[in-house]
């Protein structure tokens, strides 16, 4: 199980860089006799900071255009590409060098800076001779997430934004449920100074074995950055607010900002995506809280992608296999979207309604009037078992329309077994989102259940829910649920995960320790979205473990500051899972549309 979260960790998290494949080259090759380019072009702020730009203008052009730009903190020269691509094509394109990284003056403090900034390289890029006047964004991940945050500063000349993968602070980066992890100072690595660090991001090995060594020596997180040789400031500051509070909502729009947003908004995102909760976390706040007009012009996709893919998608990844239709063309698809926003032209004929999902298995594309209407019910698998459920190859039951009779099931998790390190720090030869070492490994420290094989192809889309009573003789504890499609051969699919440290059962945002060794609901509503059509004969799989791997924070369930806790402060949990008639735990499936 935790072999499965840290292999999405590793494929799909969070702020990556995307490597240059050929599908990209390919967007330059035609184009080259077609642009104009201009290296350093100076964008003044409103504080007298310049930031450094590339330019890409369509050679000849004859009047002035709609104009697009990326504000990155990977260095302009990594959107080559897409410069030249849509400068081909008519549009200007200038990849922008965020505050203090690359060329740009001033100094880079990640998340916090581009708001501002971007409403200044807006209304500058507007006053452009080959610009109209209308502007929009192009962008994923982390300029996916600074879409939204110049979005709240309501520039006169934003046009519309196109928000891909988008990070959402303090909710799936630099943590994800207030479980912060170690890729947070790969990162940091990564955007340290001015110069590409992309090597060093890029080196696994590396990586790979820094994370093992802290994990296996017991050390805090906190310790992370002087263990890599390079400490950070805002790696600190970061840990410093481990839940969300007002710290974090200062990156993000707030209610009112949401509601004066008037522009059209296309979000992307993946069922595989990493950042996919904080893409749905601005696509559902957006439509919370917008005018009934502007949800009209909010188009939200999520196609069946890993991180990288929500802007190259690739056929195969994780071990998986997708048909041909997966592989939408998503540079044709912007330049569709920005015709048909800012130039008069029609409506991209991919987008036939509000949203566009893939169900994975059945290989197509279906549509629905909102994300809700996605999920026809949901049906209610209830846990039981007639022994200890903790064996992979024995376990407990989902049982549907049946109320559960058995005795509760436990596991020990002692924060002091590093054993996982090993399967961990392997890599996959079968790919990781069907990976099933882990879950093997793990026999008698997890609880896992089963439903009876499907007797008829079904369709699950939308997001799981688990409603578990669960007790714990410590103060704290983290918990990781996974779900996974069992099919008629043994063989295995992730479908969706969730997270919880005990302390924030109430709520994400005001930490409470458990003071009672008696049972408590606990609802995992944070499940990520997935659509997939399983075969007959297929089965579902639940898994309830501990957080136990080097690719995430542990708890030492001493209930103090995690963050600071080390191997000292480790105490061994005995987790209880009651499913009874007055303490009934159940799952519950999301079932697509027929």
């Amino acid at each position: 199980m935790n072999r499965v979260s840290s292999s999405m960790l590793l494929l799909v998290c969070g702020l990556l860089v995307a490597v240059t494949s050929k599908a990209e080259q390919k967007l330059t090759k035609p184009a080259a006799a077609k642009v104009e380019f201009q290296w350093g072009v100076k964008i003044p702020m409103r504080d007298g900071v310049h930031l450094n730009a590339t330019a890409y203008t369509p050679k000849g052009q004859t009047g002035p255009a709609p104009c697009l730009f990326t504000l990155t903190p990977y260095i302009s020269e990594t959107y080559h590409d897409r410069g030249m691509y849509f400068a081909s094509h008519g549009l200007p394109f200038l990849t922008v060098d965020v505050r203090g990284r690359g060329n740009s003056e001033g100094s880079f403090r990640p998340l916090i800076q581009e708001a501002r900034d971007g409403y200044d390289v807006v209304e500058w890029l507007a006053k452009q001779p080959y610009c109209n006047g209308k502007v929009a964004t192009w962008g994923g991940s982390y300029a996916g997430y600074d879409q939204w945050a110049l979005a709240k500063e309501r520039p006169p000349s934003l046009a519309t934004i196109v928000p891909v993968a988008s990070v959402y602070p303090g909710l799936d980066f630099p943590m994800r449920n207030n479980i912060a992890y170690p890729y947070a100072m790969q990162w940091l690595a990564l955007t340290a100074g001015r110069a590409s660090q992309q090597k060093l991001f890029d080196d696994e090995s590396f990586w790979s074995a820094l994370s093992r060594d802290w994990f296996e020596s017991g050390r805090p997180l906190a310790e992370f950055d002087t263990l890599l040789g390079q400490p950070s400031p805002i790696f600190q500051e970061w840990l410093r607010h481990p839940y969300r509070d007002e710290y974090w909502d200062a990156h993000v729009p707030t209610a009112e900002q949401y509601r004066n947003m008037q522009l059209p908004i296309l979000t992307i995102t993946g069922s595989y995506d990493a950042d996919q909760p904080g893409a749905l976390e601005f696509y559902s706040q957006h439509m919370r809280h917008a005018t009934p007009e502007a949800r009209a012009r909010h188009y939200l996709i999520i196609g069946p992608w890993n991180h990288s893919g929500t802007r190259t998608p690739q056929a195969q990844f994780g071990g998986l296999t997708f048909a041909e239709a997966s592989l939408v063309d998503l540079p044709k698809l912007h330049l569709e979207w920005y015709a048909w926003t800012m130039q008069g032209g029609p409506k991209p004929e991919f987008l036939k309604a509000p949203v566009a999902y893939y169900v994975m298995g059945a290989e197509q594309w279906r549509y629905a009037p909102s994300l809700q209407a996605i999920t026809a019910e949901s049906h209610a698998m209830s846990l039981d078992s007639n022994h200890n459920a903790t064996d992979v190859l024995a376990s407990g039951s989902l049982l549907r329309d049946r109320v559960a009779r058995g005795k509760p099931d436990s596991y020990i998790y002692d924060p002091r077994d590093i054993s996982s390190a090993e399967a961990d720090s392997a890599p996959s030869s079968v790919g990781g989102l069907v990976d099933q070492r882990q879950v093997h490994a793990n026999r008698g420290k997890q609880l896992v259940y089963h439903t009876e094989p499907f007797a008829e192809s079904v369709q699950i889309s939308g997001f799981f829910k688990l409603s578990a009573w669960i007790a714990i003789d410590r103060p704290d504890t983290d918990f990781t649920v996974a779900v996974s499609e069992i099919k008629i051969d043994g063989s295995s699919i992730h479908l969706s995960d969730a997270s919880m440290r005990a302390r924030y059962r109430e709520s994400v945002r005001e930490p409470k320790l458990i003071d009672t060794r008696a049972p408590l609901r606990y609802d995992f509503s944070d499940f990520s979205f997935v659509s997939r059509q399983l075969q007959r004969g297929s089965r579902l799989r639940l898994v309830i473990a501990p957080s136990n791997s080097m690719h995430s924070q542990k708890n030492y369930n001493s209930g103090g500051v995690v963050a600071l806790e080390s191997m000292r402060d480790a105490q061994p949990v005995t987790v209880t899972l009651y499913h009874d008639r007055t303490r009934p735990s159940t799952l519950y499936v999301p079932m697509g549309q027929p």
